[in-house]
């Protein structure tokens, strides 16, 4: 499922929004975008369209008809949203327009009655929705990977016994990531670590059991047997996640049991307990491994702020991460951040600002994709990136150069071509 369009007739303080998700242009023009970016200022509305998309998807995705014609389930606030929204479902185009349907060349509405119900959309036709947060990271979301996995799988023995099947036949589709979640969606996130790790200690128990201990050789040759047949699931995750954890000069250590997910400080080689890391390494770990491990293909993953607390040049490479993870989503983002906008390419970009009467527009982006952040922040974030003491220089620079132009007396002007250099140079002008 991807999202194609969007007319907001009126939710919240929207009005009148039109949003075209197709590419403009190309041998895709008119396909949906692979990512979409929201830029705007504060009350702009961002996150509120990521809510309305996120819970669009719900309804639509747990849909039923009765006698395969008329739509039927409890009736909740999204399906008031006056306007038009459509999807990409395996080819065929979904349209729901207030509390209208159009799917497969049928129409269909709300109306009471009895009789057979069904799904509107079927099983193998739907694709999950994510929806990441900006609150996602949170002390009790990094609770469960600040224990010792065996510690883990004694206390939930019972539920990670069936936690993939839970999953897999799930009856209602949506995961939200906010600041509390269940603790049942990170033991499915961590449920093939762990059983490697209940195997790996019962296998070397085993091994030690047999008076292997006092044979090193003998022991790695049987444990390398083993290995073949049981490979590490960790090496797989750390294998995506360490090209991201290098700037930050850590990565997954692969020997440490301490943790599921053990950090390394490369330059001391010693774990870092992941409550002691920083806040954007949290916040790396909380949206990399659901991405890596949940079912992402034709599926829609939203982030709100993916810049949290990191640096830009973290920054400037997150979505082509992203994107590695999951290269069949379609990614939709809201950012503060020029450095994330800059992933984007213009038609992928769409800018909410307050027109002249205080009403929120929408324009798309303008800058190339890749463009200088300052570029990026003036004519997409339509900000002066220079403030009011930079702007006082560089009105300075610009009075100099004036006043060499007009000036007679050389000395003089020797003087203002010096302090027009030395400024410059301090401010790159």
């Amino acid at each position: 499922m991807k999202i194609s369009k969007l007319n907001i007739d009126q939710f919240r303080h929207l009005e009148n929004l039109d949003f075209d998700f197709t590419y403009q242009s190309g041998e895709r023009k008119g396909q949906p975008l692979d990512k979409i970016c929201f830029i705007g200022q504060s009350a702009t509305g961002k996150t509120g369209l990521l809510e309305l998309i996120y819970e669009y998807n719900l309804n639509i995705l747990n849909l039923e008809v009765i006698n395969g014609r008329h739509l039927t389930g409890s009736r909740n606030g999204i399906k008031l949203v006056k306007g038009e929204i459509e999807f990409l479902i395996n080819e065929s185009s979904f349209t729901q327009k207030n509390e209208e349907v159009f799917y497969k060349n049928r129409n269909y509405k709300y109306e009471n009655g009895g009789g057979s119900v069904e799904n509107l959309i079927s099983i193998q036709d739907k694709n999950d929705v994510f929806y990441f947060k900006s609150n996602l990271i949170s002390d009790i979301n990094i609770d469960l990977f600040a224990k010792n996995p065996i510690d883990l799988i004694e206390k939930h023995s019972a539920d990670l016994q069936h936690i993939e099947d839970e999953f897999k036949h799930k009856e209602s589709y949506g995961v939200l990531f906010n600041d509390i979640v269940n603790d049942k969606i990170w033991l499915y996130l961590l449920n093939d670590i762990l059983n490697y790790r209940k195997n790996f200690t019962q296998k070397m128990s085993e091994l030690i059991h047999k008076g292997l201990l006092a044979n090193a050789k003998k022991l790695d040759s049987e444990f390398q047997k083993w290995q073949k047949d049981n490979p590490n699931v960790l090496e797989l995750f750390a294998k995506e996640f360490n090209p991201i954890l290098e700037k930050l000069n850590l990565e997954v250590d692969l020997v440490n049991t301490e943790y599921s997910i053990p950090i390394k400080n490369k330059r001391i080689d010693e774990i870092i307990p992941i409550q002691n890391t920083s806040t954007g390494t949290k916040g790396l770990l909380l949206s990399f491994l659901p991405i890596y491990k949940l079912d992402t293909k034709d599926s829609i993953i939203l982030i709100d702020e993916p810049e949290r607390s990191l640096y830009p040049d973290m920054q400037m490479d997150l979505m082509d991460h992203y994107q590695r993870l999951a290269p069949d989503a379609q990614f939709i983002v809201a950012t503060h951040s020029p450095f994330i906008a800059a992933s984007f390419e213009p038609d992928e970009r769409f800018i909410l600002y307050f027109d002249e009467e205080g009403k929120v527009a929408v324009r798309r982006g303008s800058s190339p994709i890749g463009d200088d952040p300052n570029d990026m922040l003036y004519n997409d974030f339509g900000i002066n990136y220079i403030n009011k003491f930079g702007q006082a220089k560089y009105n300075e620079y610009l009075d100099l150069k004036q006043k060499i132009y007009f000036e007679k007396d050389d000395n003089i002007k020797k003087e203002y071509a010096e302090k027009l250099e030395k400024i410059g140079d301090e401010y790159n002008f």
